[in-house]
């Protein structure tokens, strides 16, 4: 893995964000389309997170986790969505079998806070 400048990392901005809705778009079979408020600040916005074979959509709804902000939007999908922010997770394996571990805030804060 290559190495980033403290510069580089300072570039990064994340941020904490309430997920509104979730839901699994028609065309998928493994991501599922989030809707996450982000403050007044950045307001709402959409990430796509393959996520779904280890967590349905209303286990999201409602609960807070980091988002990179500042990532250019991707086209996700046939229908070519933008993914506007990224979900920050832990990935204890690169394969498709182990799952994923959510991050979980030990107590609520404003969306839109930063993460340092």
């Amino acid at each position: 893995m290559g190495t980033i400048t403290f510069d580089d990392f300072e570039k990064v901005d994340i941020r904490i964000g309430t997920v509104v809705n979730a839901e699994v778009p028609e065309w998928s079979h493994w991501v599922i389309r989030l809707e996450v408020d982000l403050g007044p600040e950045i307001g709402t916005k959409k990430a796509f997170s393959g996520i779904m074979k280890f967590f349905k959509p209303e286990d999201l709804i409602g609960k807070q986790f980091p988002f990179v902000v500042n990532l250019e939007p991707k086209k996700i999908g046939p229908e070519k969505e933008l993914s506007e922010v990224m979900m920050i997770m832990a990935v204890p394996k690169e394969d498709e079998e182990t799952p994923t571990v959510l991050f979980q805030l030990q107590k609520e804060v404003e969306n839109g806070t930063k993460v340092r």
